[in-house]
């Protein structure tokens, strides 16, 4: 006799919770164990539609509230301000890790996936350790956020082109200009909404946003317009990140987030777990060489971003090394990218994003104690004076 699928939702909520509590306690970020629980069950819900679908909304609900901390002029001067350690970003952890790949032989869709895995800081876990480690007040913590948002403006249209080229299609100059345009389409569809309609929304919003029926509406917008980037053969995460945006303009964020935030942590722990139960290792660990290679290099590209960015920025030497050491960790956009993938390719981001989140955490936790040693308490407290 088959167990109720009602019965089987609620154990998989009970087994996030504790290993979600347990990893807590051991200070391992939630999107590693929730992987490794979806690696430890995916015999029982592999291929599960109701757990994908649920998934993808939670994943949809986190860049939706990501986009609504950013109206159009803030996205655009936080962008200004970090544009050359993220252009720097982007070349050395895309554009080289991508030639490695190619230079070892691997196909060109393959090497611009991994090169996509390999490129975006983990925003959630970089911003609960700056918060638990006290250290969001330091000053590399406001160049570290700048970088990260900026990543968040690449990422979902890096995602969205990775997309269009794994589709199917043959990569032509044609296919590559039509999707450019449907992103710039999107885009500006965004803009000119949140800009002309949503930014005169504010006294309609003040009315009813304490209607029960109100989070209809606003789910409602970030589900639709992730929906038209799904039609387009876009991400879903470009067009909620883009709805996020447009609802920022109404400049109620504080109280939509607090409408979204429930149904958003009741829902994303199911992508990741969702994730990992595609993985599967039944033929070993893919291009182990490759896979060293990329991951030592990727490391390398972050501290060298975080040190020559940093400053850019105006930061000393110590602060920016420091910084450099605190963005290693891949996460949600590395996942998201390797569900793009098939077979070994799949398999090798999944053990390079759990690889690099731990080891990311480790470099996390001593970034302060390896910046001291190689460049002395002077320039310590000289900086503390600053």
């Amino acid at each position: 006799m088959a167990l109720p699928e009602l019965f089987g939702a609620g154990i998989v909520l009970l087994l996030l919770f504790f290993t979600g509590f347990f990893g807590a306690k051991m200070k391992i970020p939630d999107v590693i164990v929730y992987i490794l629980l979806g690696i430890v069950v995916s015999g029982f819900l592999y291929e599960s539609h109701t757990l994908h679908f649920a998934g993808e909304i939670g994943i949809v609900l986190l860049f939706f509230m990501l986009g609504m901390e950013f109206p159009i002029k803030q996205l655009m001067s936080v962008a200004k301000k970090v544009m050359g350690a993220g252009i720097l970003d982007v070349v050395l952890s895309f554009g080289i890790t991508t030639g490695i790949c190619l230079l070892m032989g691997v196909d060109v869709i393959s090497s611009l996936l991994i090169g996509g895995v390999a490129y975006a800081t983990s925003s959630s876990i970089t911003a609960k350790m700056l918060e638990s480690s006290k250290r969001m007040a330091n000053p590399e913590s406001e160049f570290m956020l700048g970088l990260l948002i900026f990543e968040d403006l690449v990422a979902p249209i890096l995602v969205a082109v990775l997309v269009g080229l794994t589709a199917g299609t043959a990569i032509t100059t044609g296919t590559l200009s039509i999707l450019v345009l449907k992103v710039i389409l999107l885009v500006a569809g965004a803009v000119l909404l949140g800009y002309f309609l949503f930014s005169k929304l504010g006294p309609f919003f003040d009315r009813h946003m304490t209607s029960d029926v109100f989070i209809l509406f606003v789910i409602g917008v970030a589900l639709s317009y992730g929906g038209l980037a799904l039609y387009l053969d876009l991400s879903e995460v470009l067009g909620a990140f883009l709805a996020g945006i447009m609802l920022a303009e109404v400049r109620r964020t504080h109280e939509l987030e607090k409408l979204v935030v429930q149904f958003r942590d009741l829902l994303l722990p199911l992508f990741f777990l969702y994730f990992g139960t595609t993985i599967s290792f039944s033929e070993g660990i893919p291009m182990v060489g490759l896979l060293l290679l990329i991951t030592v290099w990727s490391i390398a590209a972050k501290i060298i971003v975080g040190f020559i960015g940093g400053q850019w920025y105006g930061l000393s030497k110590r602060v920016s090394l420091r910084a450099g050491l605190s963005l290693t960790q891949r996460g949600e956009f590395s996942i998201i990218i390797a569900t793009l993938a098939a077979g070994s390719i799949k398999a090798f981001s999944s053990v390079f994003i759990l690889s690099s989140a731990i080891i990311g955490i480790i470099l996390f936790q001593c970034a302060p104690m390896i910046s001291r040693k190689l460049y002395g308490r002077k320039k310590l407290r000289e900086q503390s004076a600053m």
